[in-house]
């Protein structure tokens, strides 16, 4: 079973991909589409665009664009979209994000989680900037190191990658990179375990409703290869920051 089958059947239930709860979804958003009664959305890596979809129904006078290299996941949320009702408000492009162009700029871009499709996260703010409305802000979300991290902690989650430090220092480099946070949201232990105990499961739960099911057992040890991970490696350990940027 491929990575993005394997994300996909394991969101179905927490379609945000990140630890974050329903009510600090709302929040955030609500202060990323503020002030504006009207204005455009990009999310650059928006999988099942479940970021938009709220947006969207949050805001009748708002319009959408999310990218992803995932077709599946952009069928869902075509399907999402038509039982919303905001089907005419949101386009969908299955395309590499860093590939993504647009002559006209949008009032917010998001990247929650996906990086990683950029580099880390300054390459990925640098994209932003690219499609960015004069006065416009971008919601991004980012793990960070809450304390150092172990051996286990980085075999689970493979290289640590160059870019990710401590809250404070990754908000320095933000910061020195001519953004200033307007809002934010450090996702709580409670959000953390919340997230990937649905994560994993779901991802379960299915493999033992389709027992019969050619990937069933790859689904299943999927999730047990998670949990351990998360278990016994980065819970604790890693952070997650969703930062509402404006440029200075």
């Amino acid at each position: 079973m491929d990575g993005p089958t394997v994300s996909r059947l394991a969101h179905a239930r927490h379609p945000i991909a990140a630890p974050l709860s329903d009510g600090s979804v709302a929040a955030l958003l609500a202060r990323a589409l503020a002030p504006d009664e009207e204005g455009r959305a990009l999310d650059l890596g928006c999988g099942r665009a479940a970021w938009l979809l709220r947006a969207l129904a949050a805001r009748p006078r708002w319009r959408a664009v999310g990218v992803d290299l995932d077709a599946a996941a952009l069928a869902l949320a075509r399907e999402s979209a038509e039982a919303l009702g905001v089907q005419r408000r949101i386009g969908l492009h299955h395309l590499d994000a860093r590939e993504f162009t647009d002559r006209r700029p949008f009032e917010l871009v998001l990247n929650v989680g996906a990086t990683d499709v950029f580099g880390g996260l300054l390459p990925a703010l640098a994209a932003a900037r690219e499609h960015l409305a004069p006065g416009g802000r971008v919601l991004v979300g980012e793990g960070f190191w809450e304390c150092e991290p172990s051996a286990a902690a980085l075999a689970a989650l493979g290289a640590a990658r160059e870019d990710r430090a401590d809250l404070a220092t990754t908000l320095d480099r933000v910061a020195a990179d001519g953004w200033t946070p307007v809002s934010a949201h450090v996702s709580s232990r409670s959000e953390w375990d919340a997230y990937e105990f649905a994560r994993t499961g779901t991802l379960a739960a299915w493999a033992l409703d389709h027992p019969d099911h050619p990937d069933a057992a790859d689904a299943l040890a999927a999730a047990d290869l998670h949990r351990a991970e998360w278990l016994h490696g980065y819970r604790g350990t890693l952070g997650f920051v969703t930062l509402v940027l404006r440029r200075d």
